[in-house]
């Protein structure tokens, strides 16, 4: 039997590792492609909170349109921009006056999604809230619903993806914004996933 040269096993194995990469990555957009925005009526459960993660006014949509039909008791939106206000996140969305004053909350700290899940740990702590409705996009609601979860295990998440206008799921590999956006996304998935793994063994 011939053996193999070490550069003919690093060929196999990385050949073997991008193979398993680009499957991960097929069942990871097919997985999102699955993740379709929740009708918002009357069968939506009520939560304590609503927490809209920022990156795309779909998802403040979303948040106020769940506050205003009584959804929840607050909203929090977590990794807002430092110079804007609450009257500019909101812009024209019609918002009672009441709402505005008592149950928006704005974080102007979080830089990234563990910070989101940190900053909201706090204020839920502080606010004594057990559970909550989570907004973000659908191609981060993974990612985000593993975070959360592993900074806070005891509260009851419940997850709410938009679905932007922007990103093109079907064929999703012959549209490049759309292609570049999820391979960045699973690469961070990858990246978090291990981190928590490796995390639990220290």
């Amino acid at each position: 039997m011939i053996a193999r040269n070490p550069a003919h096993n690093l060929i196999l194995m990385v050949g073997a590792l991008a193979a398993l990469w680009l499957g991960g990555l097929v069942f990871f957009a097919a997985h999102v492609e699955r993740l379709h925005e929740p009708a918002i009526g009357p069968g939506v459960e009520t939560t304590d909170a609503i927490v809209v993660l920022t990156g795309g006014s779909e998802r403040v949509m979303t948040g106020l349109a769940l506050l205003n039909l009584g959804k929840a008791k607050k909203l929090f939106i977590s990794g807002v921009h430092p110079g804007l206000t609450l009257d500019q996140v909101l812009g024209s969305q019609p918002v009672a006056k009441e709402l505005r004053a008592c149950c928006i909350i704005l974080d102007h700290t979080a830089e990234s999604t563990l910070g989101n899940a940190e900053e909201t740990r706090r204020w839920m702590k502080r606010e004594n809230v057990r559970s909550l409705r989570l907004v973000t996009a659908n191609y981060h609601m993974p990612r985000s619903l593993m975070i959360f979860h592993a900074v806070m295990p005891q509260t009851e998440i419940i997850p709410h993806p938009v679905v932007p206008d922007s990103v093109r799921l079907e064929d999703w590999w012959a549209h490049p914004g759309t292609a570049n956006l999820l391979i960045t996304e699973y690469n961070k998935y990858l990246g978090t996933f291990l981190k928590l793994w490796l995390n639990k063994g220290t």
